[in-house]
């Protein structure tokens, strides 16, 4: 069993625009209703040279980042991260594909160092100056819980705040028979060892073989939670968004389950 504190979150997908406009959705106050995403430019974070050089999906998650960090007391150069994306930015392995097949084969160099999977991170530690352990994974569909146990791991055993965050983009139309993310979806959340004044929650976590995952009632939040691995997080979000004891169940690998306990705090 490990536990961690939850500070802070960041979120973003269609009609879910922010952690603290989804709450009324998140909690059955409103219904859900799919609307578009914002165009978003990270230049609270980098350069306007850096900036033009991001894609969609490193926009997404650097997004959701931002604002899980925006009213934190901690200094963000000195946490870890976690980022966790199924496939990564897929538009741009299109692209290069794409390039290969024309004469002399003109692959851009942006292009090219945007195309690994620690492309976002590298963003965020330049943007941030932070020097501290940064973990990009992908585990398929399991990815967000990956990502779970991952930043759990770092908090626990270096004793340090992380920052989990977690997203996917559709990829163009070839790519995406294979991989099947339906729509942006990202979170985020900044997650300490111990509790602070501004821990929001306690989150215990355990692996079992025992239990199904959680789906949610509502049938519009449940195909959201099945459009894209990053989306698995949803029955966690709903349950940090009632500010209630509960507890999530995600699927993992070799037929187990990461259950993951909430406590909010007093």
């Amino acid at each position: 069993m490990i536990r961690m504190y939850l500070t802070a979150l960041g979120l973003s997908a269609p009609g879910l625009l922010g952690w603290t406009a989804s709450h009324p959705i998140l909690t059955g106050q409103q219904p859900y209703q799919p609307t578009a995403l914002p165009t978003f430019s990270p230049r609270g974070i980098l350069s306007a040279n850096e900036c033009r050089r991001t894609t969609a999906s490193i926009k997404l998650a650097l997004q959701v980042a931002q604002e899980a960090v925006a009213n934190t007391p901690l200094p963000v150069s000195q946490l870890s991260s976690v980022f966790a994306s199924s496939d990564a930015d897929l538009e741009i392995i299109d692209k290069i594909c794409r390039t290969l097949t024309v004469p002399d084969r003109p692959v851009s160099p942006t292009d090219f160092h945007n195309s690994v999977h620690n492309a976002t991170a590298g963003y965020w530690t330049i943007g941030t100056t932070s020097d501290k352990l940064s973990t990009s994974l992908s585990a398929r569909e399991v990815t967000f819980a990956a990502g779970m146990l991952e930043a759990a791991t770092l908090v626990t055993v270096e004793n340090l705040p992380v920052l989990l965050v977690a997203s996917d983009y559709p990829a163009p139309s070839l790519l995406n028979e294979v991989c099947g993310i339906q729509v942006p979806f990202a979170t985020a959340l900044l997650l300490t060892p111990e509790p602070t004044a501004a821990s929001r929650a306690s989150l215990t976590l355990q692996l079992t073989t025992q239990q199904e995952e959680t789906r949610l009632p509502q049938p519009d939040l449940e195909k959201l939670r099945l459009s894209s691995p990053a989306a698995r997080s949803l029955p966690l979000l709903q349950v940090l968004a009632k500010n209630i004891a509960g507890q999530s169940i995600l699927a993992y690998l070799s037929e187990q389950q990461l259950v993951i306990a909430v406590e909010p705090s007093v």
